[in-house]
């Protein structure tokens, strides 16, 4: 018979303490990781992960075509400059018939569009959303957003973004297959709007804060993890294409007191009571343009959009036309560089032209253009310092966006993560409290929250969609 320690290892070979504690903890991580509450979270997300990567690459794919229709349209125009009177007004029709006949919800920013579907998003009416964030909708969004720029429309790409990342969301979500755990449709809705912010701007926090303070009212504990999860795959997906980007770059921005927080307060409070008046003259020439009922009153309408816009073109040349970024880079890096005093109305008679039309084009951009040229106008008229003159258009910029979508918050977390100028964050949150306040004199609900509403009477007077026949989730 063998004594117990014969089948024993030898001392030598027998596990050390540390080794037992490792297989011991290796044993528990294992069943961690195969019980059925993470195996449900990892499921959950799966979904999520594929929309937010599949959102990065479209958000870059769609800003370099975006990219490339804004050069041509510079250099035909410089070219020949009389193609204006040809070329705008055809682009306009073109990009409005292509709403027009095959998806109208596709006009104008996006946002709104995303805003109502995430109300529809019900046991009730979650069908009604296909109308508003189905993939033809987003296909045309981008086709008609490039061919208006292409022609010389004042317009941006970030709103589209955002409806198109919301598409891929949806479309992904009702693709699970029957008996997939899933999280609810609008938890989908508003994780892609976040995504499709950060993956355009290169700005994470922008995507997230844009998420609390104008998409929903739900408490962010509710998303939080899946909002963040996407917000980092679409942005790192974005980044691993176009590199680390800044939007505006690094301008030089200094604080030296005094005399510069009366220009902050100044810019703050006009540039926030003209992003709000220029939101009320969207919303009142959108309804007047209601009044042209006939298929003809409405091309007519769109035609005589494209000619002014053309006009506009032929007259002041590049700096009338497309999202106006190179206006804001030349603000903040040539020191000598000043916009004429009228620029700023051309911007913004460009930016209501191009929306009326009825085409797709988003605002965020242009309204950022918009900014800084009044910020460089009342930095010169009440002599702010040179070496303050970048933070009074950086503060312009969050203003006069603050005046349009009424999100101060967004407002300065985007402009501090396109220009990484921590220093004056509160120069800049300051800018955006003080517009908001100056908005409110002139309407209490933002741009958006009024279209909202059009969209979800639009949505409520169409037939639903076919009933899906997968499930998705509550």
């Amino acid at each position: 018979m063998q004594s117990p320690t014969e089948n024993q290892p030898p001392p030598e070979q027998q596990p050390s303490f540390y080794q037992r504690v490792l297989s011991l903890l290796d044993q528990r991580v294992f069943r961690f990781l195969y019980s059925a509450r993470v195996r449900r979270t990892v499921l959950q997300s799966l979904p999520f992960w594929i929309a937010s990567l599949l959102t990065g690459i479209a958000a870059v794919a769609y800003e370099r075509v975006f990219v490339w229709a804004e050069e041509t349209s510079f250099t035909w125009l410089r070219a020949q400059p009389l193609l204006a009177f040809l070329l705008t007004p055809l682009a306009f029709l073109v990009a409005w018939i292509l709403v027009r006949q095959l998806a109208p919800a596709a006009r104008g920013s996006g946002i709104p569009q995303v805003m109502a579907a995430i109300e529809l998003s019900t046991p009730v009416n979650h069908r009604r959303a296909g109308w508003l964030l189905s993939m033809r909708v987003a296909i045309v969004k981008v086709l008609s957003s490039v061919v208006l720029l292409l022609g010389g429309g004042v317009i941006g790409r970030e709103g589209p973004t955002i409806q198109v990342s919301a598409a891929i969301f949806r479309a992904i979500n009702r693709l699970q297959p029957v008996g997939w755990p899933q999280l609810s449709r609008q938890i989908a809705l508003i994780t892609g709007g976040a995504a499709g912010l950060a993956a355009a701007f290169n700005t994470p926090l922008g995507g997230i804060v844009f998420v609390v303070e104008e998409l929903t009212q739900t408490h962010i504990t509710h998303f939080r993890t899946a909002v963040f999860t996407a917000v980092i795959i679409a942005g790192l997906t974005a980044q691993g294409m176009l590199g680390p980007y800044l939007y505006l770059g690094y301008p030089n921005v200094v604080m030296s007191g005094g005399m510069v927080w009366l220009g902050v307060g100044t810019v703050a409070v006009v540039c926030g009571l003209a992003g709000a008046l220029f939101a009320k003259s969207l919303l009142w020439i959108n309804q007047f343009r209601k009044e042209f009922r006939t298929l003809e009153a409405q091309a007519g309408w769109v035609l005589g959009c494209g000619l002014l816009m053309g006009g506009l073109a032929y007259w002041i040349g590049n700096d009338a036309v497309g999202t106006g970024k190179p206006i804001i880079n030349r603000l903040l890096f040539q020191s000598t560089y000043h916009t004429p005093w009228y620029l700023a109305a051309v911007r913004w008679v460009g930016m209501a032209l191009s929306y009326s039309s009825g085409a797709a084009g988003g605002i965020f951009a242009t309204s950022l253009s918009v900014g800084s040229i009044m910020g460089d106008g009342i930095a010169r008229l009440i002599r702010i310092p040179a070496t303050d003159h970048n933070l009074i258009v950086l503060v312009s910029m969050v203003s006069f966006l603050t005046g349009v979508v009424r999100s101060p918050f967004t407002a300065a977390i985007l402009v501090l993560e396109m220009t990484d100028r921590h220093s004056v964050i509160f120069q800049l949150l300051l800018g955006g409290l003080l517009a908001q306040g100056a908005a409110s004199l002139v309407d209490p609900e933002s741009f958006y929250e009024h279209l909202k509403a059009g969209f979800l009477s639009e949505s409520m007077a169409r037939q639903p969609t076919t009933k899906a026949t997968i499930p998705t989730g509550d």
